[in-house]
Parts: structure tokens; C-alpha cells; sequence
């Protein structure tokens, strides 16, 4: 037999912004050259295409494209599994800033959605078919702009922090003050006030950390990261947020809403984090630039 070929004709088009969504999912065949996007190489084999039809399906201006110029719905990989508890919704939306969303799968059967994808009821019977979502978790403003349509479709409740709530005020639940709040059984809220005032994590089954975007898993540096640049309200209250935090948390995946996701032994996580937390008492304010964010 010869040698099986993948046809190329892989892109990324004008309508780049620079999201780091497509980076994550397809690592060294998507890159960031001058400022946006593009395509390093062709794939080589189906794992490859596979890996580039799910960057393309998440792309939130949808700006990979296949050869064929048009997505193929029968090559849409999502919701994605990251394990058997966690699916990555994929989808991702240009109205939540092109966020990354789960879904958190519990023992009864149900889930729960940790931010959301863009809107469409054709993808909410998707990830319904999943399990059946009974609540949509909101870690905080910028990632709020689906919640009240999904979690009307689920008949779901609708959960924020009072920090935030201008962004979702028809949310069925708001989280308040910087206490822990049991969401579930095994799931508790934690507000985390810096990246907005409302910012809120999510902590999973004591292994599954839903950081929104308080911190995320940077590819640059191999380590655990606060994107200080692109911190709204204020990074010395983030900094007091982990220190009065940092001890509750013990988790083997971190899940956040921007930059990339890991899985690491509980005690490994834990040492980063305590490491960040210091790091970040050292930070002073700076102007907002997305252009300093490196994932």
C-alpha cells in the first residue's frame, strides 16, 4: 500500500484576533507570528486534522479554515473530553471574549456548565445530550453573555457573584462576599475579587480547578500564571484573593476561561500555586494591554 496523504490547504484568515483558542488545540501546527495566528504546517497525519478541525470549531471568529473553506459539522469534535468528569465545550464565543467553557459531569447523572460557549440551540441539545445541565456557573462579567440564554434552555439555574451582577441581573443565584459557597455536592464557589471585583473559582470534587480568568496555565513559561496585564479591577486585591485562598485549594486540573488547561499531581499543583500566590503580593498595577498577555 502506499503512503496515505492529508490534503493541505489549512489557513487562518483575516479575521484573526489573536485568542490563543486555536494555539492550545493545536499545538505546533498553529502559531503566533507577528500578532496573530497561522498556520506552521500542514497535518501529517488524522491525529493532526483532527486536532486542527477542533481548533477550527473553536475558533470564536472562525477564522481556521479546512481546505475545503467550509467546516464540516460531521468533523466537529466537541464537547470534547478531558477526562470522564470534564468536557471542553469548545464553540468558544467572540461575545465572552473567546473563553474556554465546560462542562462538569456529577455522579447523579447531571452536569453542570462552567462558563459558556456562543449560543445556538442546536449546540445546548448538543451538550444537553451529554447529561442534562441543571446549573450554569459564571465565573465572572466577561464570560456572562450567554448564561441567561442557556441556562433557560436547561432549565437551569444561573449563578454570578454580586461583583459582577450588572453583567447577568437576572441570574437565578448570586454568590456574596469572599466566603466559600457549597454550589453541590463536592462543587464550591470561591470568590476570587482582581480580575473583576466579582471574579469567582470553582472548585471541583477537591481535583478539578475552574479558575475563570484569576489564573491560568501558561505554555511560555511551563508554570501557573496571572495575566496582570489584563487585570480589570485590581491585582493587589487578586494578590490578597490567593493569599486567603491559596491553602483551600487542592486540585489536580486546572480548567480556566483563558490560556492553556493542565493536570498535574494535587501536591505539584498546590506548590505552584503557593509560588504564584507570592509572586503575585510583588505586582503593582499596570495599564491594560492585551498585547503583554503571552499564553
Amino acid at each position: 500500500m502506499g503512503e496515505e496523504r492529508f490534503e493541505g490547504g489549512w489557513r487562518v484568515d483575516e479575521r484573526c484576533t489573536n485568542c490563543d483558542v486555536a494555539r492550545q488545540l493545536a499545538p505546533g501546527l498553529i502559531g503566533e507570528v507577528d500578532g496573530r495566528s497561522v498556520v506552521l504546517r500542514q497535518p501529517r497525519d488524522r491525529t493532526e486534522v483532527r486536532q486542527l478541525n477542533a481548533a477550527a470549531h473553536a475558533c470564536p471568529p472562525r477564522s481556521i479554515r479546512p481546505p475545503t473553506g467550509q467546516l464540516d459539522a460531521d468533523q466537529d469534535p466537541f464537547p470534547l473530553a478531558l477526562d470522564d468528569t470534564v468536557h471542553l465545550c469548545g464553540h468558544n464565543s467572540p461575545h465572552t471574549a473567546g473563553a474556554n467553557s465546560y462542562l462538569l459531569r456529577r455522579p447523579d447523572g447531571t452536569a453542570m456548565m462552567v462558563d459558556t460557549p456562543r449560543w445556538s440551540p442546536s449546540l445546548a441539545a448538543r451538550y444537553e445530550s451529554l447529561s442534562p445541565v441543571t446549573d450554569v456557573l459564571l465565573t465572572h462579567r466577561d464570560h456572562a453573555a450567554h448564561g441567561r440564554s442557556y441556562a433557560d434552555h436547561f432549565g437551569a439555574r444561573l449563578w454570578i457573584h454580586e461583583g459582577d451582577l450588572d453583567a447577568a441581573p437576572d441570574a437565578d443565584r448570586v454568590l456574596r462576599g469572599t466566603d466559600p459557597t457549597r454550589i453541590a455536592d463536592g462543587v464550591v464557589a470561591f470568590p476570587l475579587p482582581g480580575h473583576t471585583r466579582g471574579s469567582v473559582l470553582f472548585l471541583a470534587d477537591e481535583r478539578y480547578c475552574f479558575s475563570g480568568d484569576s489564573f491560568y496555565w501558561s505554555r511560555g513559561t511551563g508554570d501557573i500564571e496571572v495575566a496582570e496585564t489584563v487585570t480589570w479591577y485590581s491585582i493587589t486585591e487578586l494578590a490578597a484573593s490567593l493569599a486567603r485562598t491559596v491553602d483551600r485549594l487542592h486540585f489536580e486540573w486546572l480548567l480556566p476561561g483563558h490560556g492553556d488547561r493542565r493536570h498535574l499531581p494535587a501536591d505539584d499543583m498546590a506548590r505552584r500555586l503557593r509560588r504564584l500566590t507570592a509572586h503575585t503580593g510583588q505586582l503593582r498595577p499596570r495599564a491594560i494591554d492585551f498585547d503583554a498577555v503571552r499564553w
